[in-house]
């Protein structure tokens, strides 16, 4: 039998704490808030401060440019060649949006940095083609280039990727998930970016991040997620064993004004895999796990996300006991854990340093009308 934490009645619960933020000020210019392809990226009611270190680059003279202002030249490998070169990274494909299927993954090599952006201008959907990962960033592969002798904790590559939409992206053969995006070492932060119909494997009790999988961040420094969306309609969520969205393991996550909804963990049978189980199905939108992390939500919409097992909307495990989980100015609902919650925290799966801090924000087993 399933284990179940009762649940409770729609919890409202205030604080006077500001989202704060350490520089840079308020919100910043999206250009994929009214696109006709699919929902914005971001929470379009989410008002927190992105730091600096959280905000988009400058890419006003990149260093590669992909395509020559025809959509026939925005090809997959044309991308892949710049990826493959680094540095910053701008498209040229004519005044239309364009969508861009990869043959292969398109893969950084590490010492080509040591930044690497790719910004899509608002108008680049990258497609897997529901075959591939899409981009991939290991510090510690040596088929990319070793550049430290400590390549789980090295400041680079920088990878951002800004003002773009990822889609069908498959990792269902890979070993570690990350549908979209995979990013072990450096640093990483995605801005302005849309995550829609990316999978890996089904089930696992160690797999997850049907959009983004990451390992070792430099300085154990948070992976920004800002004005992004995962999901967002019926038939765009994000599907994995577990966290459809988001998935780490000891790497800790800021994630400002953006929106998750419709992703799922499909696995089953939690972590460690229960007798007679392939294991997983914890975290709907994101999964996290470790020992010292923190997750971080400011303005963010967390709805209509679903786990077999634990944590609907979020599941968090820091198993010494040392991490903490934050939300501040969100909205957490309609999120439901077929297997297990924590008691008080509708849609959340917690262990950590003690119970989520909650400030100004909404957790409820049904989303509020209106």
């Amino acid at each position: 039998m399933r284990r179940r934490h009762p649940r409770l009645a729609p919890v409202l619960l205030l604080a006077l704490a500001s989202c704060g933020g350490d520089g840079g000020g308020g919100p910043i210019d999206n250009p994929l808030t009214d696109p006709e392809d699919g929902p914005p990226a971001g929470n379009p009611d989410g008002a927190c401060d992105v730091p600096e270190e959280a905000r988009p680059v400058d890419t006003t003279s990149p260093d590669r440019v992909v395509g020559d202002g025809t959509a026939a030249s925005c090809t997959g490998d044309a991308f892949i060649a710049a990826v493959e070169q680094g540095g910053v990274i701008t498209f040229d494909c004519g005044p239309e949006p364009v969508v861009i299927t990869l043959s292969r993954t398109a893969k950084i090599f590490n010492d080509t940095g040591p930044e690497i952006v790719i910004d899509g201008g608002g108008k680049v959907t990258l497609s897997g083609g529901g075959a591939h990962r899409i981009l991939y960033q290991n510090t510690c592969d040596e088929a990319q280039r070793w550049t430290t002798d400590h390549c789980d904790d090295q400041d680079h590559p920088r990878l951002v990727v800004q003002n773009l939409t990822f889609v069908d992206g498959s990792a269902k053969n890979e070993e570690d998930g990350g549908g979209a995006i995979f990013v072990r070492g450096g640093r990483f932060r995605a801005v302005n970016t849309r995550f829609f119909n990316n999978v890996c494997a089904d089930v696992g009790p160690d797999v997850g991040g049907g959009a983004i999988r990451v390992f070792d961040q430099f300085e154990d420094r948070p992976v920004y997620i800002v004005n992004s969306t995962f999901g967002g309609a019926p038939e765009l969520g994000n599907v994995c064993s577990n966290g459809g969205g988001l998935s780490s393991i000891g790497v800790s996550y800021t994630v400002i004004n953006s929106r998750f909804s419709y992703n799922r963990a499909i696995g089953d049978g939690a972590n460690p895999a229960q007798p007679g189980t392939a294991g997983g199905g914890s975290g709907g939108a994101i999964y996290n796990d470790g020992n010292t992390f923190t997750l971080s939500l400011c303005g963010t919409e967390v709805r209509d996300n679903h786990a077999n097992e634990g944590g609907g909307a979020i599941f968090f495990v820091s198993n010494d006991r040392s991490g903490s989980l934050a939300l501040t100015d969100s909205l957490l609902c309609d999120n439901p854990s077929d297997g297990f919650e924590t008691e008080g925290f509708p849609g959340i799966f917690v262990l950590a340093a003690g119970d989520p801090a909650v400030t100004r924000s909404t957790l409820a087993e049904t989303c509020p009308e209106g």
